[in-house]
């Protein structure tokens, strides 16, 4: 697997993430505090699946993290806030605030 990934059903997670914005912009207002997992890396950022907002799609970008801190690897637990919300791509922005290792083999 390359270190930079994004799951094999990118184009599905992006269509869901498209017809939940409503829900997921109830769900998770800007200052929300928000845990979930990074289920996919680029070197910009994590994509994450937030718990409790199945459909919604976060990203943490690496301008948002404290200096100096490594992107979480794929499966890493992380926690943040709600920075923003992108509505031209359906995407909440998140800023971490601590991230745990990956799982063993990822």
């Amino acid at each position: 697997m390359s270190e930079y990934s994004w799951p094999d059903d990118g184009a599905e997670v992006g269509a869901r993430a498209r017809a939940a914005w409503a829900a997921t912009c109830e769900a998770l207002p800007v200052g929300t505090p928000v845990t979930g997992e990074v289920i996919g890396r680029r070197p910009f950022g994590v994509f994450l699946r937030i718990d409790g907002v199945p459909d919604a799609v976060g990203l943490a970008e690496i301008t948002a993290m404290p200096h100096g801190a490594e992107l979480p690897h794929l499966g890493a637990r992380v926690t943040g806030e709600v920075l923003w919300r992108a509505e031209h791509n359906h995407q909440v922005k998140i800023t971490l605030t601590e991230w745990a290792a990956a799982r063993t083999g990822q």
